[in-house]
């Protein structure tokens, strides 16, 4: 009853603006497709479950107020159960080292938004996770604020193994998003470098026994390492190449940068 009982506040209130998918296509569309229309300065967000106490949005908005770009929530007394809690923080501490972004909660829903930081985000997929990341890597200051975690008293949680192993396939893609994106030949050109080197130090270790007329190396499983070494290292190395090739053909300069603000008159003059 959830789109019912939406319509009947946008009835009463004109202010109020309801979106309704054809179907259900995730947390990313609804957050992309509410972000699109969104016009206030700040755009705060949180889950229906009511797990969360709407009231902590202001405590986010004051750090908004305060030159923060992107506030999360940080569930910090967590009234889950441990099947939930345990990978929770396991998956937040590994994303927190690897990317730099120090949060203890990036998968919680209550967070609120500079309007720019909505507006410059590029959201599909199952990305929704991993937005603080995104946001702090195109420049916006992050941080977290602690809230009142409640028990769940509505819905049901979709939290499972299938759900933990593509938050892992999600995270893989992020690095690459955020770390090789633009320059795909750094990945793809170092790993068929490394695999390029070992094939030839293999190849060239069993030339220099066949010069030496020890034995015959044609029938040696080394040899097939070596050769498949340096097959697969040049096509990593190709693969970069067209990586390259692909980017610099639909390259934009505005994707390289995000602007704050500028200051002073294009117009020149004394």
């Amino acid at each position: 009853r959830s789109f019912q009982v939406c319509a009947e506040i946008q009835r009463q209130d004109g202010r109020v603006r309801v979106i309704q998918f054809r179907r259900n296509f995730g947390k990313t569309a609804a957050l992309h497709a509410g972000f699109g229309i969104a016009r206030g300065k700040a755009v705060v967000t949180i889950d229906a479950d009511m797990q969360e106490d709407p009231g902590d949005m202001f405590q986010l908005l004051a750090q908004i107020d305060g030159g923060y770009d992107l506030v999360s929530a940080w569930r910090k007394q967590r009234n889950d159960p441990l099947s939930k809690t345990l990978p929770s923080r396991v998956f937040n501490t590994v994303v927190s080292r690897i990317t730099g972004v120090h949060l203890h909660d990036f998968n919680c829903g209550f967070k609120a938004y500079n309007h720019d930081v909505v507006a410059d985000l590029r959201l599909y997929g199952e990305l929704h996770r991993f937005i603080p990341v995104l946001a702090q890597q195109r420049g916006f200051r992050v941080t977290e604020v602690p809230v009142v975690h409640s028990r769940r008293r509505y819905g049901k949680s979709k939290f499972g193994a299938k759900r933990l192993g593509r938050g892992y396939l999600d995270f893989i893609q992020v690095l690459f998003l955020t770390s090789y994106l633009r320059r795909p030949l750094r990945l793809f050109g170092a790993i068929g470098t490394l695999f390029t080197l070992f094939g030839f130090v293999i190849c060239s270790y069993l030339a220099v026994l066949w010069l030496q007329g020890n034995r015959p190396i044609g029938d040696r499983p080394l040899l097939t390492l070596g050769v498949l070494l340096l097959i697969t290292g040049l096509q990593f190395v190709s693969t970069g190449l067209v990586g390259e090739m692909l980017r610099n053909s639909s390259y934009r300069a505005g994707d390289e940068y995000s602007v704050r603000q500028i200051l002073g008159s294009s117009q020149t003059g004394e």
